[in-house]
This record gives C-alpha cells, structure tokens and sequence, in this order.
C-alpha cells in the first residue's frame, strides 16, 4: 500500500479530521468522568455513601463518647484526612501518636444525678421525673437548696437590643426564680416584639440558665409547655434526669447555675395557688416590658446528689493551609458523635445515626477531598479548616471546648459552614437558611444557591430555635459568622416521624444521595469563594454575637 504524502494537502485534511475526533471523544469522555463523579473536582457520591456506610456500621456501636465506638470514629477520620494530604491542626496536641496533630482533647465530667429527690415547696411536694427535673454542671456531689426563695420573673430575659429585662426591679441573689419558655414574640406572634414566632436565644433554656446565673440565682425553675418548648415533656424528663456531660474549668464550674431545672405546668399552677395566685394572670402579664418580678412568698427545699465521673473525649481538626493568610481560617464542621448503645431487657440497641450525623461526617470529608484537590491545582488563599466535634447530643460540649480558642482564637475565624444531617434522598429546588437576617453568611447562601438555580427557602418551624441547638452556635456566641445545613424534616418527613434519634436511623442503599451531592457543591462553593477573598462577613442584627465579633475585628485591626 502506498504511504500518504505528508506534503499532500489530503494530509492536512486527515490530520484535521482526526483531531476533530480525537477532541470530540475526549470532550465527551470528560464529561462521563464528570457526570460519574471520579473527577477530583466533582463529587464522589460512590465514597460519601461508603464513608456513611462505614460510620454507622454496628462495628462503630453509635459512635457514644467516651467507648470503643469513639476510638475507632477519631482514627478512621484523622487518617481519612491524613492520606488526603491535609495537615493535623492540633500544633499543641500531648498526643504523641502519628495522628496525636489531627486530635484536640475534650476533657468532660459526666453528671449522674440521683432521682430519689424531691423539691418540697411549702405544703407541697414534687417527684423528680415525674412534676420537675434538676441537674447540674457544677462539679459538686451534693448541692442543696435550703428555704430558697421563690420568684416569679416571667420569660427571665435581659436584652438591651429589645429594651427588655426581666430583672431589673428585682434582686434574686441566692434565691429560686420561675421563669417562662421561649420568648415573648412567640407568645404574641408579634413580629414588632422580639422576633415574633421566630425563636430568639433569648427563648433557650440555656439562655435562661446562663443569665439567672449571672443575676446570682441559686436555682432555675423553667415552666414547660409544649408549644413554646417545641417538645413534650417526655423529652424534658429523658434529657434531663440521666447523666450529661460538661466542660470543667479550674474553678469546678462555680460560675455556673447551682440547680438547673424545669417545672410541669400542673405543678406550677399549684404553686401559684398555695400562694393566692393565678400562674395563666401573672403569664399574660409578663408580656408587658414594664412587668415587675412576683415574690411567691414561698421557700424551695432540695437536695441534689451526683455521681461525677472524669474523661476525655476528642474532636478531629485538620486544615489546608493558605498561601498568603494561613492564618485566617474558614472553618467546616460536623459533629461525629451519636447515641452510642443502649442496654434494654431485650438486648443491646445501636443507635448508628447514619443521617445524624454520620451523613453531615461524611460530608465534611468528601469537601476536604475536593478542596484539597483545588488548592493542589491553585493554592487558595486563606486556610480552610475541617473540624468535626464530640458530645454534640450531649450539649455542644465539642464546638463549647474549640470556641476558647486553643487552638485558633476566633478573632482569626472568618467563618463556619455546619453540617448536622444532610440530603441523603433526592434534590430539591431550594435550601434552607436557618434564622433570617442573621448575617452576611446568608448573602453568601443566596449568591450560591442562585448559581443552582435554587432558591433559599426561610427556616418552616422558626419556632424551633434550631440555629441555637447545633455546633455552629459555640462559634456564633463568640462572634463567628456561621450558616446551618440541616435537611431532616424537611426533605423527608418520615425521617423525622420514625427516624430521628431513634435507633432506626440507619445506612440504606436506596438513597439516591442527590441532594448530598447539590449541598456539597454549593458548600464548596461558599468555602472557596471566602477562601480567596479579604472579606471578612458580619452580624446585620444587633446582639451579643455581633459585639464580640466587632471587638474581635477591631483586635485584628490593632494587630
């Protein structure tokens, strides 16, 4: 056969021809690679679903802290972001192993305390468990509560931004205070008082704990009821009569509220009655601001005795390092932990938590892989910190002990993306923004979300509180910037009815995983976007949380 002559202008046609095709083939095989998610850019639906599998697999018995479940949680995660090339962020860690870098310790008292107690209040006497609840995180065996005088102080709320305090005509030094649930914008539904039927932190009860400890209070008494609460009482009883676990500073926790409680409405009533008054009149009168304190001429007579035990607990840090700010951080974060397993007459029952929060985990890793293969391809500018938190079901202990800054101070935190359950079902055209007008995150959250073609669709139980009950708040509280991913309810209703917290939140096969995969990218996006930037976002709504993040920045600024 006669060889074509390279001369020949057949030959410049062929030759085109051929690397038509050959751009064409290539194009179309780049974008299967795309579509199939082996890219290093794209994700990896194939290894979210195994690391979820994996996480709440038996073998890792609900991931409890403080077990088996736990060791095995920190070494699976610190060598996944190990071998992805990414960097311990723990430079202070005493853990000498090769991933003692990748761990930050979590020291914890766990509170057990004794429910054969009752409060006695004058001719009347109440069940632990069953009319009231009381604990602790002082780190103290017996606490009593001896003639402790009783007052009323409605909803116990000191927000100078709303021109409301509860206390202010009133000095409740050492003595028990009632105070109501939630806040009074959600008793009116008025959207000019507070926030309306959008919770505030000031209608937490961990808000009201905090502040009656810094009024002095020796006890807290909170008034349940179901719709201000969000829950029955059933969860105030299980949550509140067990053992918890808590942080412990060098002062044993001193500053800390003696006695935390809560009071069933059947049994505030009959304290108000013993005392010739009426609990629904005094309640209706405590949405007025210029509301007076109510002495219940009564005493309170309790005695609190714990079994405390000491251990330590850890999260998982690691972190790509910037290029020209390595010491600005954008941080990503998910909790590891879940209910661990709990012994019945029937046997062993593994809460595995595959959605809460194996999913979220899970999460966190496959945005560290695609980051890390971004800042390979073009170094990002600031550094991007992944951090995944311990005892986040027990009360934020975790995100609590990384917010004091050991290891970053916040005033080096940019801000927070957090993952507590995602999308394991199919995508949606929308996403959710927890709390409305917060801050500039959620500027952040439109521009990526419209990239989408979603729409950012308002928090449907505002009610709730949920910006307030997930890691991000240990951050937000200390001034950082912070938005909430958590899709439960809302994507699949069935989860939340038989699912949630419950031992039956297990890995499935089934799950297309795409809404997993559009909250990735858009997180991605958000993270990228303020990894290259010198923005630093702010608080739009007045609060705590944007004063600390103001004298934050004006450290830096002096720096």
């Amino acid at each position: 056969m006669k060889c074509l002559n390279l001369r020949h202008p057949l030959y410049n046609y062929v030759k085109g021809f051929v690397f038509f095709v050959f751009v064409s083939v290539s194009a179309d095989l780049m974008a299967e690679v795309e579509r199939d998610g082996s890219s290093e850019s794209q994700v990896n639906l194939s290894g979210v679903a195994e690391h979820i599998k994996t996480l709440a697999s038996d073998s890792f018995q609900g991931r409890g802290p403080l077990t088996e479940g736990e060791e095995l949680t920190v070494t699976y995660l610190a060598k996944q972001y190990r071998d992805m090339g990414l960097q311990g962020a723990n430079p202070k860690s005493d853990d000498t192993s090769p991933l003692g870098k990748y761990l930050q310790a979590v020291p914890m008292a766990q509170i057990t305390p004794d429910q054969n107690m009752r409060l006695n209040i004058g001719e009347l006497s109440f069940a632990s468990g069953k009319d009231f609840t009381a604990r602790t995180e002082q780190i103290s065996t017996e606490i009593n509560l001896t003639d402790s005088e009783l007052v009323f102080v409605g909803y116990g709320i000191n927000a100078p931004e709303y021109q409301w305090n509860d206390y202010a005509d009133v000095d409740v030094k050492g003595k028990t205070v009632i105070v109501l649930v939630n806040d009074p914008g959600f008793a009116t539904q008025d959207k000019a008082l507070f926030t309306g039927n959008a919770m505030t932190y000031y209608g937490r009860w961990t808000y009201k704990y905090e502040e009656a400890a810094r009024q002095g209070a020796k006890a807290v008494l909170i008034v349940h009821e179901t719709a201000p609460a969000a829950y029955p009482w059933g969860v105030v009883e299980s949550s509140n009569t067990g053992s918890k676990y808590t942080l412990v500073d060098s002062e044993k926790n001193k500053s800390k509220l003696p006695i935390m409680g809560w009071l069933q409405l059947a049994a505030t009533e009959q304290i108000f009655a013993q005392a010739g008054l009426q609990y629904q009149q005094l309640k209706h009168k405590a949405l007025e601001k210029d509301f007076v304190p109510v002495s219940l001429k009564q005493t309170a007579n309790l005695t609190l005795k714990n079994t405390i035990s000491r251990a330590t607990s850890r999260n998982v840090v690691a972190k790509i390092v910037g290029s020209k700010y390595p010491d600005e951080y954008i941080l990503v974060g998910a909790h590891w932990d879940h209910f661990g397993t709990k012994q019945t007459p029937d046997g062993d029952i593994i809460y595995n938590g595959a959605v809460d929060n194996a999913s979220g985990v899970a999460g966190t890793l496959e945005m560290a892989r695609i980051l890390m293969a971004k800042h390979k391809r073009s170094a990002f500018e600031r550094s991007i910190l992944f951090i995944n938190f311990t005892a986040e079901e027990t009360g934020l202990i975790g995100s609590e002990q990384f917010a004091k800054g050991d290891i970053i101070p916040t005033k080096n935190m940019v801000a927070l993306v957090n993952i507590d359950g995602m999308n394991v079902l199919d995508k949606v055209d929308y996403i959710l923004q927890y709390g409305d007008g917060l801050s500039e995150m959620e500027d952040y959250l439109a521009t990526a979300a419209n990239k989408q073609q979603r729409s950012v669709k308002l928090d449907p139980r505002p009610q709730n509180g949920l910006f307030f009950r997930s890691d991000h708040f240990s951050m937000a509280k200390q001034g950082v910037p912070s938005l909430l991913f958590m899709s439960l309810g809302d994507t699949d209703p069935d989860y939340i009815a038989h699912k949630y917290h419950k031992a039956a939140d297990d890995f499935s096969a089934d799950w297309s995983l795409g809404g997993v995969e559009q909250d990735i990218e858009l997180m991605v996006d958000i993270t990228e976007t303020l990894a290259n930037s010198r923005d630093w976002p702010k608080w739009k709504m007045s609060s705590d949380f944007k004063t600390s993040r103001e004298a934050d920045l004006t450290k830096s600024e002096k720096k």
